[in-house]
């Protein structure tokens, strides 16, 4: 080159034009370099203070700037990528940081409550796995040796309270050592729910990742991705009314008295209404507990505005959201939908799921309708029941338990209030017989 570059110059140069100059100059190994790196390296080309680095050894700069000085993980890096670029859930992968959050039954974690993801990086996980697709690209260097070879995995997915997931690979989604992380990009992307079986490429794990990470979905539960994904929405599928009973099956009074006056079955919209301290909070905690472990029934349970001393009257299984009535209604109303929107992914591939929410009071009106009309019997095809409590119903509801509580208060239970309560088309859930069975004790329950 006929002039020497100073490094101001250098520094406000594009990296196409930085590599250029290294290839003119003779810099081996250029395109492995960074940004800072490779004007270290053009420099000390141009003054002939050190020789061309080989192949198998990158130039060392002389001169590092403080914000590299101080990144212990740039500093240390064995062969760096030519360029610095966001880094998905997907590249990112499961690191041994994460490792407490890594699946319910974690070797040092609880029920998926570790720190998850917060930091806005889920919106590069496609471009990350487009990048992975594609490499090795014309002109570019071999990846680094810290990256192994892709092989196919197969599993059942388990969701993590984070968004993303793991594909358990042990005999009955036992966890081991060779399970393989899901970033919540590609959960979401494919509409990812526990229990699906997905299989595709994966690839080993990179730096400080303590699993392997899968590459892309390329099956879910035996039919291509693309097939899966591209299925008619969930609004639009035809709903029918719930023709099958949810039986409670407890001793409880309560409980009882909800199963015969006021049922409910899959795809009811079931709204649980009283006064404060009418036993709202209780009744559906009974519910819960009357319906977990259910072989073909997905149970989850949001905390949404609830007292931060409930949350730890729960047993199992334990709540995938917890919100304190001191959250914001939008923070409520994001846990509220999350819980909703697994249940919606549950009933689209033809399962059972029942979403139970405590509470929709501090919700917007809209929102808290929205996640009442998500509930739907689908017709020949899964469904989605929601159960959520709220000081008075919201319209649309197919199943109304209305408490009293000044029958509470006095500690005479039932404490139902049968004028408000009621299940549209009982006749659907229990036959004509029953709806009528029913009509007659509940007349003999209001008269004593």
């Amino acid at each position: 080159m006929s002039s020497v570059l100073d490094r101001d110059a250098l520094e406000q140069s594009p990296l196409a034009d930085l590599h250029v100059i290294a290839n003119e100059l003779g810099v081996d190994g250029f395109r492995r370099l960074r940004k800072a790196e490779l004007i270290d390296a053009i420099i000390a080309r141009q003054s002939g203070a050190e020789a061309p680095a080989t192949d198998d050894e990158a130039p060392k700069p002389r001169r590092r700037s403080r914000a590299r000085a101080a990144d212990p993980d740039v500093a240390t890096e064995p062969e760096p990528e030519p360029e610095p670029e966001p880094v998905s859930e997907e590249e990112d992968g499961a690191t041994d940081e994460d490792a407490p959050a890594r699946g319910r039954r974690g070797r040092r974690g609880g029920r998926g409550r570790g720190r998850g993801r917060e930091d806005g990086r889920d919106g590069d996980g496609d471009r990350d796995v487009e990048r992975e697709d594609r490499e090795p690209r014309g002109g570019r260097e071999p990846r680094a040796e810290r990256d192994t070879e892709e092989h196919l995995a197969e599993g059942a997915v388990e969701l993590l309270g984070n968004g993303s997931a793991f594909i358990r690979l042990g005999a009955d989604g036992e966890t081991t050592d060779g399970d393989v992380y899901v970033s919540a990009a590609q959960v979401k992307r494919c509409e990812l729910v526990t229990g699906d079986r997905i299989g595709g490429p994966v690839r080993g794990p990179r730096r400080s990742e303590r699993f392997p990470s899968l590459v892309r979905v390329d099956t879910i539960n035996g039919r291509p991705a693309d097939e899966v994904a591209e299925g008619t929405k969930f609004e639009d599928l035809p709903a029918a009314w719930p023709t099958e009973r949810l039986a409670l099956g407890s001793d409880d009074v309560t409980l009882k008295a909800v199963e015969w006056l006021t049922p409910f079955g899959k795809g009811s919209r079931v709204l649980i209404a009283g006064a404060p301290r009418a036993g709202k909070t209780e009744l559906a905690r009974g519910i819960v507990e009357a319906l977990a472990g259910r072989e073909g029934l997905e149970l989850l349970v949001v905390l949404a505005g609830v007292r931060p001393e409930e949350a730890g009257d729960w047993g199992e299984p334990a709540p995938v959201a917890t919100v304190s009535f001191a959250a914001s209604p939008d923070a409520q109303s994001q846990a509220v939908e999350q819980a909703i929107e697994q249940g919606r992914r549950v009933a689209a591939r033809g399962g059972d799921a029942v979403v139970v929410v405590d509470t929709l009071e501090y919700l917007p009106p809209h929102l808290a309708r929205r996640a009442l009309a998500a509930a739907r019997n689908i017709a020949d095809s899964g469904s989605l029941t929601v159960i959520a409590t709220a000081p008075a119903p919201f319209g649309g509801e197919t199943t109304v338990v209305a408490l009293d509580a000044q029958l509470t208060a006095l500690r005479r239970f039932p404490a139902l209030d049968l004028p408000g309560s009621g299940t549209l088309r009982a006749d659907a859930l229990v036959g004509e017989a029953g709806a009528e069975a029913i009509a007659k004790a509940r007349a003999e329950a209001a008269s004593s």
